[in-house]
Parts: structure tokens; sequence; C-alpha cells
């Protein structure tokens, strides 16, 4: 089985609204929905199991219902926890109840909706080839680490710098093992900042596969800008291979 892990517990406080980021709408349909619809629509993906706050689940169901997200399973949308890694783990447990354990599982963000098939499919390969995939991104600025926020410390060679992005994949039993470590020593995930983190704060070892930097994550309203502007692009570019094709229908 492979299985989509889809965090969708953000307010929205960075966005500035009043509206849950992952509801906001990008061309008369939830960002969660464009999402979600990558994942329904990706043929190797099996299953998909969200974690979202649990006042919102309704709304959530009402959404899946409408837009026929048809492999989320019964009891598939769980409730969040106090924090991300809190929610990630609500939805793994959801998962291990009605799938093995040597299942894949892809964790991705709610609110990352321009993941490609490409990058899916080079998760599933990596985590079968290296038992892991952190989906990554070349740093094109420089880095710098700075201990005060003022002073730069460090300054890292660019080239060894990676930018993480999600999904990040691994085996089911693999990644809930790990949280149940880190659940022990530090059950409020401080400074677990993601998967990625976890896993090599268990002594596990991660894999990079390559992503785009087109798959940004909408935390802000300059980001949501973005998401409007990229998702106008990939239509226009549909568009346009469309009347290509039709041209060469002619001849």
């Amino acid at each position: 089985m492979n299985i989509a892990i889809i965090f969708a517990g953000g307010i929205g406080q960075r966005m500035g609204s009043n509206i849950p980021k992952q509801f906001l709408k990008v061309y008369g349909k939830p960002i969660i929905i464009h999402t979600l619809e990558k994942f329904q629509y990706n043929s190797n993906i099996d299953l998909i199991y969200v974690a979202c706050k649990e006042d919102l689940i309704p709304l959530f169901n009402e959404l899946i219902h409408k837009y026929q997200i048809t492999k989320i399973p019964n009891n598939g949308v769980v409730p969040g926890g106090k924090t991300g890694q809190d929610s990630i783990y609500n939805a793994l447990c959801a998962a291990k109840r009605e799938n093995s354990g040597d299942s894949i599982v892809l964790i991705h963000d709610g609110v990352r909706p321009i993941i490609t098939d490409d990058v899916i499919n080079k998760n599933i390969e990596s985590v079968i080839q290296n038992g892991s995939a952190i989906t990554c991104t070349a740093c094109y600025e420089t880095p710098v680490i700075s201990y005060n926020s003022k002073d730069i410390d460090e300054l890292p060679k660019r080239r060894f710098v990676y930018t993480a992005q999600a999904p990040q994949s691994f085996y089911l039993d693999k990644i809930l093992e790990a949280h149940e470590i880190v659940r022990k020593n530090n059950p409020d995930y401080i400074d677990i900042v993601d998967s990625c983190t976890l896993m090599k704060n268990c002594g596990f070892n991660v894999s990079i596969v390559e992503g785009n930097r087109g798959n940004i994550k909408v935390t802000t309203p300059e980001d949501y800008i973005d998401l409007l502007a990229r998702l106008s692009a990939e239509d226009q570019k549909q568009i346009f291979e469309l009347l290509e094709n039709q041209k060469k229908c002619k001849f």
C-alpha cells in the first residue's frame, strides 16, 4: 500500500485570515482540495488519511464528498493534536489500524498543492530503494546561521545546503517507531519541525529526492499570491497544449 498522510491542521495565523489557510479558495476550490486531488489522481496512491482540527472534521467530510475524494476511507479524517507532529502521529496511527506496517506513507502538507506526479512517484521509488525520501531543493541563496538573530555566526557552503519540502516518505512501521521514541523523551516534540528532523534525531538514515521550487507551502499572503500565479500559469500551459494538439489533429 502507498498511503498519503495529509496534515491540514493550520489555523492561518501567519496568513492573517480568520479562515484556516487550507480552506482559502483558489479559483473557486479550497487549497486543501487542490492538494488532495494530486494524490487522488495519482495511480500509485492507494489511500489518503487526513489530520485536521476536530471541530473542522464535519466541514472536511462535506468537502471530500463534494469533490469526490474517494481514496479517503471511512474515519480517514482524524482529529489533530496539540502540535503538527501530534497530528501526523494521529493520522499514522489511523493508517496502521487498517494497513500493514510495510506500507509506504508519504507525509505531506495540506497547503502545498503544487505537488507533481513525478515527485510523488520518486518518493515511493526512494523508499523502496533506500527506506526513506525527503523531497528537497538546492539552495540558491547564501545560507547564513545566526544564534542571536543579529550577527552572522556561520556561513555553510551553499553546495552542501538543501531546503527540505514535502512529501517526506517512509515505511509506516519505521516512522511510527521514531514517533514512539520521541514521545517518550520529548512528548511536546520540541525542536522537531518535520518528519525528517524526527527520523534523523532517532538515528535513521534519510535520503534526498529532488523536488522543485514551485512546490511552495502556502503560509503567508505572499505565498497565496504566488500560488494564484503558479496555478494560472499551469492552466495557461494546459490550454496551450490542447490548442497544439488540436492543430496536429487537423493535419
